[in-house]
C-alpha cells in the first residue's frame, strides 16, 4: 500500500532513506491498529450468518470485516503523514474520503488475492510447526 500510495503521490520526492524510515514508520502504526482491530473485527465477522463450515467463508467475511477499518484508520495516518511532507490542498474532509476511496479500491483485493493466501501460506509454514516441535519438547 506504500508504494501504491507513493505512486499516487508521485516518486519525484523519493529517497531511500526517507522511504525506509516511513516504511518502519508506518510499520509500527499498522501493527498497533490491526492489534486493536482484529480481536473486534474477528469476533463480528463470526457473529454474521454464514456458512462457517468453509474456511474460505470465513477468509472473506473476515476481509470484510477489517479491511474497511484498517482502510479508515490508516488513511487517517497517510493525510497526517502527506500534510507534513508535502502539505494538502483544498479540504482535508474531501481529500479524507478520495483517499479512503483510492486505498479501499487496492485494499480488499489485495488482502483477497495476494496478501492474505501469501500470510496464511507463511503461517501455516513456519508457525504451526514451530508450536508443534515446543510442544512435544514440553
Amino acid at each position: 500500500m506504500s508504494v501504491y500510495n507513493k505512486a499516487l503521490h508521485g516518486f519525484s520526492s523519493f529517497k531511500v532513506g526517507s522511504a525506509m524510515i516511513q516504511f518502519v514508520i508506518t510499520f509500527i502504526v499498522a501493527f498497533i491498529a490491526e492489534s486493536f482491530v482484529e480481536p473486534k473485527a474477528c469476533k463480528f465477522a463470526v457473529s454474521l450468518p454464514f456458512d462457517k463450515s468453509k474456511e474460505i467463508n470465513f477468509i472473506v467475511t473476515f476481509a470484510f470485516c477489517m479491511v474497511p477499518i484498517m482502510v479508515l484508520i490508516m488513511s487517517v495516518y497517510g493525510i497526517i503523514l502527506m500534510a507534513l511532507m508535502t502539505g494538502i490542498e483544498g479540504s482535508i474532509i474531501t481529500t479524507y474520503f478520495k483517499t479512503v476511496g483510492l486505498n479501499f479500491i487496492v485494499a480488499l483485493p489485495s488482502q483477497l488475492i495476494i496478501v492474505g493466501p501469501i500470510s496464511r501460506m507463511l503461517l501455516a509454514k513456519y508457525i504451526k510447526p514451530m508450536t508443534q516441535k515446543q510442544e512435544l519438547n514440553v
